[in-house]
Parts: C-alpha cells; structure tokens; sequence
C-alpha cells in the first residue's frame, strides 16, 4: 500500500504547471456563454469528457463527475462510472465525496466574514483571540531539534492562518522530531480510514477543536511568521478563531453563515446515516487495482469526527460546492440573496500573501493565495480555489463567471495527476471555444 507521503500532498496544488485560464483569456465572454449554452455537456467540453472516459473507461476510477457553470446558469454535469466498485448507483450530481482540504477555502470565506463585520481583523494577533499564541517558539533549524528554539520575532497573524504563512506545521508533511510530536499530541486533523493502513493511519485526534488549539499552541513553530508558505493546519485552527469570534460552534457558524444560505444542502462533517446510500468509496491504486481504503457503507466519515476540521473535514456534493463556487462568482450573491459582501469576497479571493514570504519551491510557486485558496496572478488573475487530497479539486474565474470542479475518489493524490490534468482539460476546452468564438 502505498504511503501518504509530502510528494502525494504536493498534487493538491491546482495548476502546479501552469495557469488555470490562460487559454480563455482573450475569448470574448458572449463567445463563451454562448458555446455553453449548447444542450449537450459533453459536447461542450470534450477535452473534459475525454478525461473521464479514460480514467473510468480503463478501470482506473470506480467514477468521476466534473461541474461546470456560468455566471447565474445552472451548471453542466458530466459523470462516468458508478460510486463505488460493489455500488450498483451511477455517480450523479448529489453523490458524496470527501473533499478533504477543500474544505479550506469554505473556512477562509466563513473568515472573510467575519473580518467584514468587524469581528476579526485581517492583520490582527491571533493571541488577541487565542491567548496562548502570544509567546511562540521557533525552530532553529525547520525539521530539525524541537527543543533547539528561539522565540519568534513577531506575532502569528489572521492573515497568516488564511495564506499558510503562520509558521505552524502539518503531520502530513513534516518530518523527524516535530512531525512526531504532532501525531503523539493528537494533532492530526483529519481522517481518513477505520482500517490500520500504512501512511493512512497517522494517530487519534484530539477530542476538541478547544483542546487541539491549546496543544498546537504548545508546539514550536517551524517557520518565523509571516515568511514562509508552508501548508499546515492552519485553517483547522481558523475553526476555533471563528467559534470565539462568533460566539457559536464552527460547524454551526458554517451552517448559518454559509451552507444554509447557499443552499448547500449535502455538506457535513458527518453523513447522516440516511445520507449514505450517496456516499462513494475511496480507493487506493496498487497494481493496476483499486484496493478498498473506506468504502462507503463503513466509511468513518458515517461517525461523528473528534471535531470539525476546518482543513480537511468535509464531504460535499458536485451540485454542493457548484452553488459555493456559484457565490463566490456572484460576488456574494446566489439567487439574488446575498450570503457575503462584495468586499469580503474580493478581498479572500485576492492575493494575501505577506510582503515578503517565500514561496519559491512550495506548491504555489508562481501564484498568490487568498483565504485558504490559490489565487491566480498574471495570466490565470481572477481565479481562486483549492484542491483535495483524495481527488478532487474545483476554481472559480471570477472575471469570466465559471466555476470548474472534479470530484472522484482514490488515494494517494499522487497516485493520477489529475489536479494538474483537470485545470488543464479545461484550459484546452476553453481554447477551442476561442477558435469557434473568432469563426
């Protein structure tokens, strides 16, 4: 069984080789609409379609669904395959997925919400809210002794938290000492199987987003804040920022703030058992065979979580995360009722990054990062968005209104390159409408 190592983390990226939408960038937007407006899906996208019928033509995924939508329309659905091997139901636009860190950009924009009521402060202390953050340590060599530290030269930001730039460290991508330290701490927000499985199986979390915010606490940072992009757990601690700040519990404040209003209706930290049957299996490549790592009907994603992880915590539906990218579209609108401000959405879809941070070799080098998102930069601008570590991946261009998403189910995410491939199909697509367009 392969392990879930930092090369497989490092596909989560969304377009690691190149922009999202550099191709559609000169198409005229009526051009674009109107090519869309055609009946047949497939049709439409065919460098899309022909993605899906090679992964699950050859067996290689048990299903894969892609959305696509523009501006106000409902989007288009392209599915193949069933969702599960031993699942007689077809994947369909209400099938369940684990998104994994998809989830980041919904607690980035619950954020952003929050920093637009005045609530938090984009640039505010993070001891400000959770007082035992304000005398960190650093390591002195990143990786390396974590009891050879020194103190940290400034303050843990929100911004910091939203771009990855806090310094704070992840189980699934540090190593030696503080990766150790992590997992025997129960610093592990996530989940993955019930079974015992190598690289899978990283330690039991702790039982509260409370408690896991006070023992991250308690950890050497491996960066000095503010000058390094290092993926971390960043966005799960952002889930208790936003229960102090709020007032309410995170997993409350995203169903009121955000997945009500939204109309997201298939999206939980846990499947109600009533929900199942939606749910799709997730695998693992080996061999040229799909081996069964959480298959739906005993997933661990049907039991309550140890807590919501804001990082990596939820499951959602292609229709689901289609009317989140819909909004995010709309500026913070969706069928005419607004869920967020302008504002705040044009802030968390921009590039937050501080002044100064590296990225140089990380997952986003060449691209900005927005509130738990990549953010696009010269000729991908306006895009934003995020992928997960079990296959997923999803953008939205707001200069042009389309919102692009894939779901599909195996692990590890290295295993296809399918975060790079999407983004790329749909750059081809785009191109070809270009030519149309100019006909």
């Amino acid at each position: 069984m392969p392990e879930l190592t930092q090369a497989a983390v490092s596909r989560r990226t969304l377009l690691q080789a190149g922009a999202w939408l550099g191709a559609g960038a000169s198409l005229p937007l009526g051009a674009m609409r109107a090519f869309a407006a055609d009946a047949d899906i497939a049709a439409q996208w065919p460098a899309v379609t022909a993605m899906l019928d090679r992964y699950v033509g050859a067996h290689m995924l048990a299903g894969m669904a892609a959305a696509i939508g523009w501006g106000t329309k409902a989007p288009g659905f392209i599915m193949r395959g069933k969702e599960g091997l031993d699942d007689p139901d077809a994947i369909g636009p209400d099938s369940l997925f684990r998104i994994y860190s998809m989830t980041k950009p919904i607690t980035g924009m619950a954020t952003m919400i929050l920093i637009d009521e005045g609530k938090l402060g984009l640039d505010q202390p993070l001891a400000d809210i959770l007082p035992k953050f304000a005398k960190m340590q650093v390591q002195v060599t990143p990786d390396g002794s974590i009891t050879d530290l020194r103190p940290a030269k400034g303050p843990i930001t929100i911004r910091h938290l939203l771009t990855h730039t806090a310094g704070l460290g992840y189980s699934i991508i540090q190593k030696g000492a503080i990766k150790e330290a992590y997992e025997d701490a129960g610093l592990v927000p996530g989940q993955v199987t019930r079974l015992p499985l190598p690289g899978l199986d990283r330690g039991k979390p702790v039982g509260s987003l409370t408690l896991f915010a006070d023992r991250l606490a308690e950890m050497p940072l491996v960066y000095e804040p503010g000058t390094q992009w290092s993926y971390s757990v960043a966005l799960d601690l952002m889930g208790r920022v936003i229960e102090v700040a709020s007032g309410k519990p995170f997993d409350a404040f995203l169903q009121e703030r955000i997945f009500g209003p939204v109309g997201m209706t298939s999206t939980w930290f846990q499947v109600p058992a009533s929900e199942e049957h939606r749910l799709t299996g997730n695998y693992s490549p080996a061999m040229g065979v799909l081996i069964p790592i959480d298959p739906a009907r005993s997933s661990v994603y049907l039991g309550k979580p140890a807590f919501p992880f804001g990082g990596a915590g939820l499951v959602s539906s292609p229709r689901d995360y289609d009317r989140f990218l819909d909004m995010l579209a709309g500026y913070g609108t969706i069928d005419g009722k607004r869920v967020m401000s302008e504002k705040a959405v044009r802030l968390g879809t921009s590039n937050l990054l501080p002044e100064g941070a590296k990225t140089a070799g990380t997952m986003i080098d060449g691209a900005g990062f927005g509130a738990g998102g990549r953010v696009g930069l010269t000729g991908d601008a306006g895009t934003y968005g995020w992928g997960g570590a079990a296959g997923t991946v999803a953008f939205v261009n707001l200069k042009y209104a389309l919102r692009a998403s894939l779901f599909t189910q195996y692990m590890p995410s290295d295993a296809y390159p399918i975060h790079t491939e999407f983004p790329k199909a749909v750059q081809a697509d785009l191109a070809t409408m270009r030519g149309r367009g100019a006909a």
